[in-house]
């Protein structure tokens, strides 16, 4: 084989055989294929397709191409995806929430792409933290807590780490085929018996249509299922941050709140709707009704707290961090409230200016090499069909600097429209795909 003839196959619109796309998953791994050659199958999968199966032997090569983890535990092994929004902590909360429930949960997370934030980022705003953690200590960690999240090594799905970085300079990140085979190939390379994905749809969401979040969620779910993972999806809403808050220690803030506090929110209804589906799936629940309700419960009662408490101590976190959680996050210098200008209701919340503005507080990256500010963000973020009077707070801003607050401010108050009447809020969960 060569990686000529597989590239001119997909010129002609034919689709490459299984072992073809083995052979050039494991030469972008190795790097035997160029990076011009890898290139030009990505804009020849982008600009053709490559359909069903072809999809889902691609997403098994890149599976293949590094580890792939196997376990021998007393539970099944499951995870959860989300495929990007802002406020959107439900990984925190579900983690320990699912292997209180009798799951094991090997989650490998990536940190903020664009507007939204990194499950990794959040975590590590929490002091001594540290998320990567190689292959044996991930084994002890999940065998002593029952869940970890972790990032990917370099033995994970190393085709798809080689294919991305050249995704994005090629203009072929939007291509649906090889977004799947991105996700799923680092998510089935733990590993999992089952995987529930949470496709968001709405301002704050990469797909800002119905349509667009159907159709990934559609092939993310058939090419999961095809590959032996029983996988189902929910589409979210995104249409305002899920949580209250943006940045990575006020994110953290709300998921203790959830964890602790005992008391209902979209964070936890999300996390639950999730969670139902997934222990149904994997056999721990008699259906996601059933599934939902056991969340719930462990949330409710304390236990998914304590839970989380030695996760985190497991990869260098505060012993005592659930107990005493808010002295340990860091705090912004600067926390400025940003006030309606005028009375009436909040009908619309542009989730992705908001992301924006966190990143020019530095909470976020603009270039990979930037350094987060755990402490900057907005928190107190007002909901969809909310009534503000004028000089109601709509966001508070935690900024590093007065300078940055101001300009924070104002991305704050471009991103929330308050109108005269009242809106229909749309609902958390739009629809499920799969099993």
């Amino acid at each position: 084989m060569d990686a000529r003839s597989i590239i001119a196959k997909l010129r002609m619109r034919e689709v490459p055989t299984p072992e073809e796309l083995t052979w050039f998953a494991q030469g972008l791994a190795d790097g035997s294929v160029s990076d011009a050659q890898a290139g030009a199958l990505a804009m020849a999968v982008c600009m053709g397709g490559l359909g069903r199966e072809g999809r889902t032997a691609l997403t098994l090569a890149m599976r293949d191409s590094g580890h792939v983890l196997t376990w021998d535990l007393d539970g099944p092994v499951i995870d959860k995806h989300s495929t990007g929004g802002v406020g959107d902590c439900v990984s925190l909360v579900l983690a320990p929430a699912l292997a209180e429930c009798g799951a094991y949960v090997p989650m490998i997370s990536g940190r903020g792409l664009g507007h939204t934030g990194g499950t990794l980022d959040k975590l590590e705003s929490i002091p001594g933290v540290t998320t990567q953690v190689g292959q044996a200590r991930l084994e002890r960690i999940l065998r002593d807590t029952g869940a970890a999240i972790v990032g990917a090594t370099a033995q994970i799905a190393p085709a798809d780490r080689r294919l991305y970085a050249i995704r994005d300079v090629t203009a072929t990140v939007e291509s649906l085929d090889l977004i799947t085979a991105s996700i799923l190939s680092k998510k089935l390379a733990a590993g999992l018996e089952a995987l529930v994905l949470d496709v968001k749809v709405g301002s704050g969401a990469f797909m800002k249509t119905i349509e667009d979040a159907r159709e990934l969620a559609t092939a993310l779910t058939e090419t999961a299922n095809a590959a032996g993972c029983r996988t189902s999806a929910l589409i979210t809403d995104m249409n305002q941050p899920l949580a209250p808050a943006l940045g990575n220690a006020l994110e953290v803030t709300e998921v203790m709140k959830a964890l602790t506090g005992g008391q209902e929110s979209p964070l936890v209804e999300v996390s639950a709707e999730l969670g139902g589906v997934l222990l149904a799936d994997a056999g721990l629940a008699e259906d996601a009704k059933e599934g939902r309700a056991k969340i719930s419960e462990v949330i409710r009662d304390g236990r998914a707290a304590e839970r989380f408490g030695r996760m985190m101590a497991a990869v260098g976190g505060p012993v005592h961090f659930v107990e005493d959680w808010a002295r340990f996050l860091p705090e912004a210098n600067v926390i400025q409230e940003v006030t309606a200008r005028e009375t009436g209701y909040v009908t619309a919340i542009d989730g992705e200016a908001l992301g924006l503005a966190v990143v020019a507080l530095g909470g976020g990256r603009q270039v990979e090499s930037d350094i987060i500010d755990p402490a900057v963000g907005l928190s107190g973020i007002v909901r969809l069909g909310q009534t503000v009077s004028k000089g109601t707070p709509l966001a508070v801003v935690h900024a590093a600097r007065e300078d940055a607050a101001r300009h924070a401010a104002a991305a704050v108050t471009q991103a929330i429209t308050i109108g005269p009447k009242p809106l229909e809020v749309p609902s958390l969960i739009h629809e499920r795909i799969g099993s």
